[in-house]
């Protein structure tokens, strides 16, 4: 899930330090958008429905055109993208980073551990030896 978001990073900084028409800005951020839809299509379908508002699908679409229509690729499309797209999509991936983060309230130990709200002794502490 660090991929996205460190090529997401990326793209921010080219956009910021030179015109996108420059070939080699351009390739970056192109390059960059590929390992954005390369990383999302290898995450797990049940992580990327907790982010309903990202077009997961249009995002690994576009990383298939980039890769197999490499030299078919406007430079308006990849500059919307970029600037319109990727800052939403970098939001969404530190939602979803600080998520994993954080225990599952209702994962299989539930919201006590594995010992329950008592701990190890149980409620009336522990066993006399």
């Amino acid at each position: 899930m660090d991929d996205p978001l460190s090529a997401a990073e990326a793209i921010a900084e080219h956009l910021g330090a030179v015109d996108i028409d420059e070939g080699m800005r351009f390739d970056a951020i192109r390059m960059r958008l590929f390992e954005i839809g390369e990383a999302t299509k290898a995450l797990p379908m049940s992580l990327l429905e907790t982010e309903p508002g990202v077009a997961w699908s249009r995002i690994a679409r576009m990383r298939d055109h980039l890769a197999h229509h490499y030299f078919d690729t406007a430079h308006a499309v990849v500059l919307e993208t970029a600037r319109a797209s990727v800052p939403a999509l970098a939001e969404a991936t530190r939602r979803i980073l600080a998520s994993l983060d954080q225990p599952d309230p209702d994962g299989p130990d539930g919201p006590d551990g594995p010992d329950g709200p008592d701990g190890p002794d149980g409620p009336d502490g522990p066993e006399p030896r």
